[in-house]
């Protein structure tokens, strides 16, 4: 009888430990979630409106997602436009419900509007679950080529400042024109509100507005501007990267620019956060509360994604340029660009208008 209990219990040990390890491997994590994801949609909530370079993000990214997701879930982009993303990060950060059924894309530095204390923000960016991200942001700053504006030189000569239009205070072309603003002295005069980026290009067609700052991507990669390039419609005055864009040579970088005039260390650093934007790219979050397991599937699904052949070809036709970041990475980010002292969220305030 002893016998066959020294052999009994052991071997109970052993299948109890089988039963441990198998349950905590990833292929028994995917039987367990997809019961829950299985038959379900995900809405991905963008914070702009339909034809600009976020939708389209949003659209691709949904049409592969899904796949890399246990139980394939549909995917269907809602596009719910307001104060530059922040009405769209509003509602997923604290409306929608936090099941992973519904996650966001806003701008990507809607960190500012919350970094500046601006009151309209209900969110918390250190408490998104960032999934990830596919492209980089870095940006251009366009003048209509019928104004007298050939330099941002020419802009702080000028006696009547030219109007440039913007979505909101988040949006990265409203950022820009306020570093051209504060941080240059290129006095510019914003009209405010627009719903979308195609509003905005649309407006300076008809002569409403003459300039804007936009992602250097679409700029080169897509309706009206390629037009517009053909027939010398617009002209760039400056670019972000720390370096120039080889598609535009001849463009200086603000970098430059704030050795040109002799800009203080303290604005140079303002800045550096403000344009961090650039590695946010088109950030895609879950709220919290969202169950672990669902956001490490979502993350995981984003990464698959970003290597997915179909994805990738897809993105090369629509001249979408990729530069992948994971949720970990855009995570730590976060941090980063949060942890600012007083006087350089004091100086963001007054360069973002605060």
């Amino acid at each position: 009888m002893k016998n066959r209990a020294a052999f009994i219990i052991p071997a109970l040990a052993l299948l109890f430990s089988l039963v441990i390890v198998l349950l905590g491997s990833p292929a028994a994590l995917e039987a367990q979630s997809e019961p829950f994801f299985k038959g379900k949609t995900i809405r991905l909530v963008v914070g702009f409106t339909p034809g600009g370079f976020y939708d389209r993000w949003a659209r691709v990214v949904a049409r592969h997602l899904g796949k890399h997701i246990p139980g394939n879930p549909e995917f269907i982009v809602q596009n719910m436009p307001g104060a530059g993303s922040v009405v769209a990060a509003n509602y997923v950060y604290g409306v929608a419900k936090p099941d992973g059924l519904t996650v966001g894309m806003p701008s990507a530095n809607i960190y500012m509007d919350q970094l500046v204390g601006r009151d309209e923000v209900k969110f918390d960016v250190r408490r998104f679950h960032w999934i990830g991200t596919q492209d980089k942001r870095h940006l251009v700053f366009y003048m209509r080529s019928d104004t007298p504006y050939k330099s941002v030189g020419d802009i702080m000569k000028a006696k009547e400042p030219p109007k440039c239009g913007e979505t909101g205070t988040t949006s990265s072309g409203y950022l820009l024109t306020r570093i051209v603003h504060e941080v240059l002295g290129g006095k510019l005069n914003m009209v405010m509100g627009y719903p979308g980026g195609a509003e905005v290009d649309l407006a300076v067609e008809k002569g409403e507005v003459v300039c804007r700052g936009m992602s250097i991507d679409p700029y080169f990669g897509r309706e009206p501007f390629i037009s517009w390039g053909k027939r010398g419609f617009v002209r760039l005055l400056l670019q972000t990267g720390s370096k120039r864009d080889a598609r535009a040579p001849e463009i200086p970088t603000i970098y430059e620019l704030m050795d040109q005039y002799k800009t203080p260390d303290i604005n140079r650093r303002v800045v550096r956060v403000i344009l961090a934007g650039a590695e946010f790219g088109s950030p895609i979050f879950a709220a919290p509360g969202t169950a672990t397991e669902r956001v490490k599937f979502l993350r995981e699904a984003h990464a698959k994604s970003m290597k997915d052949p179909e994805l990738i070809a897809e993105a090369k036709k629509g001249k979408m340029d990729m530069d992948p970041s994971t949720g970990e990475e855009l995570q730590e980010l976060t941090k980063d660009v949060m942890a600012q002292p007083r006087e350089v969220v004091e100086q963001a305030k007054k360069i973002t208008g605060m």
